[in-house]
């Protein structure tokens, strides 16, 4: 996620100071992805020293706004006409698992998986009756209303139905694999008792439990 640029983004349309950056944010992304203001400072504080932001003034209250420069509308356009690299994919916490419990003894991998689609499909059915409240034109769970943001608000949500029915399908091949490994490993083991060398059993092939 690029905060960087997202604050570039709401910064082109004006100046802003922090706490307007961070509620902005969130408005037209629905929460998702929350942002704490020492976060939002941080990253204006770099964004100056880039020249891609710099003061603007402070209003009576002291709260001091910050504006994009034109180096930074440059950077915004350019973020716009790029497309995202999937040269280095951000990591994963879930492939980190997986990978993870099927070389550390003694970990149930089946049962990881299987506690893990459940969450999905739970998370799913969520998205999915937010994106219906949406469709219905009811407001969002944080009641903001700027303007484009439903929209916003909505592709924001398609993109983690999207997202999760990949994960769910993936964790179906994840238990698929692992009954495939879990035969080739039977068949090692019953060639080494042919042979009077027994191998550990496999730990990989239980079955899936329903949802």
């Amino acid at each position: 996620m690029s905060i960087r640029h997202g604050l570039l983004a709401l910064l082109d349309q004006g100046p802003r100071y922090g706490y307007q950056l961070r509620t902005e944010f969130e408005a037209r992304t629905g929460a998702t992805w929350p942002l704490n203001v020492g976060q939002v400072y941080t990253t204006l504080s770099r964004l100056e020293r880039d020249g891609l932001v710099v003061p603007a003034g402070e209003d009576e209250e002291g709260h001091q706004f910050y504006a994009a420069t034109d180096a930074g509308r440059a950077e915004l356009r350019s973020w716009f006409d790029t497309p995202v690299p999937r040269t280095n994919p951000p990591r994963d916490e879930l492939a980190i698992k997986l990978a993870m419990a099927v070389t550390v003894p003694g970990v149930d991998v089946p049962a990881v998986v299987q506690g893990q689609r459940r969450h999905s499909i739970k998370a799913l059915q969520d998205y999915t009756r937010l994106k219906a409240r949406a469709l219905a034109g009811e407001s969002r769970p944080d009641g903001a209303g700027e303007p484009g943001s439903d929209l916003a608000w909505l592709l924001v949500l398609e993109q983690l139905i999207f997202q999760t029915e990949a994960e769910v399908r993936w964790l179906d091949h994840c238990e698929i694999r692992l009954a495939q490994h879990a035969e080739v490993e039977q068949a090692r083991a019953a060639e080494a008792r042919d042979s009077g060398n027994a191998p550990a059993p496999t730990r990989f092939g239980r079955r899936r439990t329903k949802a």
